[in-house]
């Protein structure tokens, strides 16, 4: 495995003195449950910014506001599509894209301070704790679940034909911080299984527009590749 950068220590400003500023954007749709003690946990950015998915029916817009963030509700193409949207909606020198189920940990904040100051790195993938029914899940590739969320505008862009499961397209070096985020994946069965079906729909979405049929062995060795 390739040695990991980690965030130096010290501000390096830009030519004219100034540090580079980061807003954290969290996308959500129907997060009312989450969205206050995701914003609560960011709250070291410059800036905190919602990403309103446009099928939004709860208080989450309202919520939002009364938390101090700017928000801006977007048509929902894509997951891909917001993500673009909010590269060009908020201004910041970097964007820290966050999920309303993830909340920021103890050490994350002063972390990514340190690292945007760094010029030689475009984006930085951050770990990620995923907990499920309450548990943290630390195997089967769950941990460290790094996710290339610390972008700095003008050099990234999401692949447009990653609808889900988004891939970004770096312009520039990248580097890994050690500070995690927290996700709380599914609280219930029900949950996850609603989940599972979506991803499974934009997933079969994606293979048939890239002509990709269903193979009848793959029914019985992609489960056991997977186990």
């Amino acid at each position: 495995m390739a040695e990991r950068p980690v965030a130096q220590s010290g501000l390096l400003a830009q030519a004219d003195g100034t540090a580079d500023t980061v807003a954290a954007v969290v996308m959500a749709r129907d997060e009312e449950s989450n969205i206050v003690d995701c914003l609560d946990s960011l709250r070291w950015a410059d800036k905190l910014c919602v990403i309103l998915d446009s099928r939004t029916a709860d208080r989450t817009e309202e919520l939002s506001r009364q938390a101090g963030a700017e928000v801006r509700e977007w048509l929902f193409v894509n997951f891909a599509e917001q993500r673009n949207a909010a590269l060009r909606l908020f201004e910041s020198d970097w964007i820290f894209f966050v999920d309303a189920a993830e909340r920021g940990t103890p050490g994350l904040g002063p972390e990514v301070r340190r690292a945007i100051q760094d010029q030689s790195i475009a984006g930085w993938w951050v770990p990620r704790r995923n907990f499920i029914w309450g548990s943290w899940i630390r195997h089967a590739g769950w941990y460290p679940d790094y996710q290339l969320r610390l972008l700095r505008r003008g050099a990234a862009r999401y692949d447009p034909a990653r609808a889900v499961h988004e891939l970004v397209i770096l312009d520039g070096e990248e580097g890994y911080l050690e500070n995690p985020l927290i996700h709380h994946n599914y609280a219930t069965v029900a949950q996850f299984l609603r989940k599972q079906n979506r991803y499974a729909d934009y997933d079969a979405s994606m293979l048939v527009d890239q002509g990709i049929r269903l193979r009848l062995h793959s029914l019985v060795l992609q489960p056991l590749r997977e186990f």
